[in-house]
């Protein structure tokens, strides 16, 4: 699939029942590549963020359905229903507020109330639709690519925030795969990367993937953003998604807040990058679940180095939300939405405003 679509970088494979993924919590000092049968270990996997990037955790836990399925040797369908149900309870557990993983793990379920002639075939049916939502993951990132390069100018420096490549995706990227596009169409741009504390993900994976690609990038501390905007050194703030919900609220990597409010004050766009398979069509600001992760990623440099008083109580948010009205359009594979979105998010999904 990587040379079939002429990716540099497929960070999430399947092998006739076993899923591989490039360990991200180990780049840019070296590339692993860890590989299971087991729903367990991927699950793990997912929660420790060796796998991370709300498209690629979607697409892990359809392949991990999938391999659950290939697997069983189950004699019946009703086993092999048992089997798929509880690898995707074990999968929706890993982490909350990502709306792809459930969207897929969704999917694939919808699998199960088809006819089959057998398990046998329930697990072909399982596997084809895993395989599909990898397919339609890089196809629909390149077409986000394609739509949002149109609005890159030659020369913008866009400023950016974590990581959403390759490495967050099956292998194109959402908000990257925008600026890979304007640079594939011979756009002189630049980017701007935030270094996305606690874990890094903009200092170790964003400049790791821009720099493999010959992509212009300077990195900077995270509260170096106003700064920056304040010397006009930002055209543009191009970001993902977590999770966007019908009313233009986004849920993204922690210190995505602070760069829409930095933006607005500097007269600078913020768009956010993601597919439709990220937009919550149910959920209400109120309700999002932000995932809390552990005090260490703060209290230390990535579990290497302590930085602070050891018992030091610390806050760790994973995500926070920006509201509708900090954000200049949510480009998506369908186009362009604007606000008000309550009213052009459901026009792109197909729904009555």
């Amino acid at each position: 699939m990587a040379h079939e679509y002429g990716l540099k970088i497929k960070p999430i494979q399947w092998d006739n029942g076993v899923v591989r993924w490039i360990d991200v919590s180990r780049l840019p000092w070296e590339e692993v590549w860890r590989e299971t049968r087991s729903v367990e270990r991927l699950a793990r996997a997912i929660e420790s963020m060796e796998i991370r990037g709300a498209p690629a955790i979607g697409v892990a836990a359809a392949l991990g359905i999938a391999m659950a399925a290939y697997n069983s040797n189950a004699s019946s369908l009703e086993e092999l229903r048992r089997t798929v149900l509880n690898a995707a309870e074990r999968l929706r557990r890993t982490r909350p507020t990502a709306y792809n993983l459930f969207w897929a793990i969704d999917r694939m379920l919808g699998i199960l109330g088809r006819d089959a002639a057998g398990p046998e075939e329930m697990v072909d049916m399982l596997v084809e639709e895993a395989l599909r939502i990898m397919r339609e993951d890089i196809e629909t990132n390149m077409r986000m690519g394609r739509i949002g390069a149109e609005l890159i100018e030659d020369g913008d420096i866009v400023l950016t925030h974590c990581n959403t490549g390759a490495l967050a995706t099956a292998g194109y990227g959402t908000a990257l795969g925008v600026i890979r596009a304007a640079w594939s169409e011979g756009k002189h741009i630049q980017v701007i990367a935030t270094e996305t504390r606690p874990l890094l993900q903009g200092a170790r994976l964003t400049v790791w993937e821009l720099v493999k690609e010959g992509i212009p990038v300077r990195l900077i501390t995270d509260s170096m953003a106003g700064y920056v905007m304040s010397k006009n050194m930002v055209s543009k703030v191009l970001v993902g998604a977590d999770r966007i919900l019908v009313t233009g609220h986004v849920a993204n990597k922690i210190g995505t807040y602070m760069l829409a409010v930095l933006a607005e004050r500097h007269r600078i766009p913020f768009y956010v990058v993601a597919p439709t398979s990220t937009i919550d069509p149910s959920g209400d600001p109120g309700s999002m679940v932000i995932e809390e992760r552990s005090p260490d990623e703060v209290r230390t440099i990535l579990g290497r180095m302590l930085i602070t008083v050891p018992e030091v109580e610390v806050y760790n948010p994973a995500f926070d939300i920006t509201p509708p009205e900090l954000i200049t359009g949510i480009i998506t594979e369908k186009g362009v939405a604007k606000p008000p979105y309550t009213e052009s998010l459901r026009r792109l999904m197909g729904k009555d405003s």
